[in-house]
């Protein structure tokens, strides 16, 4: 059985979605028991609409919820008793194995860096999620997409060793290609963070490094893992979603225009649905806090019922495969061999 945690009250919609998506991702597999924490006179009144397994899902009080735009050092400081802080001491106090919150990212990151501490050798967490790519059936994932603004190029090496062991064991890839994002593909082009991790990553014979690679290359699905610091990162996860949703508003304004384009569309439906699907936000949230003593998922703050099942999806799985224990192992196994220590 897996025990998740779930932070009912973060996010833009607290428990009117957190709520259904619970309920859903439990009726769908019988190996997986939910704690949702939050005020337990709201989440009993939204249960007991529902029906459900009263032995897989349990309500843990907390009586504090951290806002959205609420400052990480406040909430860290005076929100101890708040649904996303009780969610994560579950994990650091073993009650459950993957804490799940749609709430504010500073403060979620902050709270699970001060509450579980990092893996022996990692300096920094990163945030890695997925994105789709023009091959069927093959994503690639990023990272860090916005844990840290400025990084060392120590710091991108061990996202380049942490993503790699996140994607070797969660897609099955034996060796995965690991890219640095860069404004070019040449060795001279980039600033000499980009050029100093290079160097790091080409010498390592534990990595399969394959080289720079350009933002519009990205979805081309030759990548594996593309590895950035967490501002450039950022800036390329909120504009993929905005592209995304911009083609999704220009096709139906399109087939909308006037009786016959909205004819083609009906004729086009199923082609139509199936492309909204593959490049639907919703379908690829849930990203993970990577380099934690324990396992932490981001939903997206405006996430859908579906969108936030994917995301407890994507904690089950990461549960499956025992990621953390395998990130401290290969740490231990390689960044001692390839960097020198990095100085606080």
């Amino acid at each position: 059985m897996i025990t998740i945690s779930i932070d009912v009250m973060g996010g833009d919609y607290g428990p009117s979605v957190t709520v259904p998506a619970s309920l859903k991702i439990l009726a769908t597999y019988p190996q997986l028991n939910l704690i949702l924490v939050g005020d337990s006179a709201q989440l009993q009144s939204w249960l007991n609409a529902h029906s459900y397994d009263a032995n897989r899902l349990v309500i843990q009080h907390a009586s504090q919820c951290v806002e959205m735009g609420e400052s990480p050092s406040q909430a860290l400081r005076n929100k101890k008793d708040s649904s996303m802080r009780v969610a994560i001491n579950l994990v650091k106090e073993g009650k459950a194995q993957a804490c799940v919150s749609a709430g504010n990212t500073g403060a979620l990151m902050a709270t699970a860096r001060f509450v579980l501490k990092m893996l022996p050798g990692i300096d920094r967490p990163g945030i890695i999620s997925t994105f789709p790519t023009e091959q069927p059936n093959k994503n690639m994932r990023m990272l860090d997409l916005g844990a840290n603004v400025d990084s060392s190029a120590e710091n991108l090496m061990q996202f380049a060793v942490m993503g790699s062991v996140l994607t070797s064991a969660v897609d099955n890839i034996p060796a995965p290609k690991v890219y640095l994002l860069n404004i070019g593909e040449e060795e001279i082009k980039g600033n000499e963070q980009v050029k100093r991790t290079a160097q790091l990553l080409e010498n390592s014979k534990w990595i399969n490094y394959a080289g720079y690679i350009e933002g519009d290359a990205i979805y081309q699905g030759d990548a594996d893992v593309v590895v950035c610091d967490g501002f450039v990162g950022n800036v390329a996860l909120k504009t993929s979603e905005g592209v995304a949703i911009f083609i999704r508003k220009l096709m139906k304004e399109a087939f909308m225009r006037n009786w016959f384009t909205q004819l083609i569309g009906m004729m086009s439906k199923p082609i139509l649905k199936s492309f909204i699907q593959r490049i639907d936000p919703a379908r690829y949230n849930g990203a993970s806090f990577i380099g934690l003593q324990g396992i932490v998922i981001k939903s997206h703050g405006g996430a859908t019922i579906q969108g936030f099942a994917h995301a407890i999806e994507e904690a089950m799985i990461e549960v499956e495969k025992n990621i953390p224990e395998r990130i401290r192992y290969e740490v231990e196994q390689l960044l001692k061999l390839t960097l020198p220590p990095i100085s606080e």
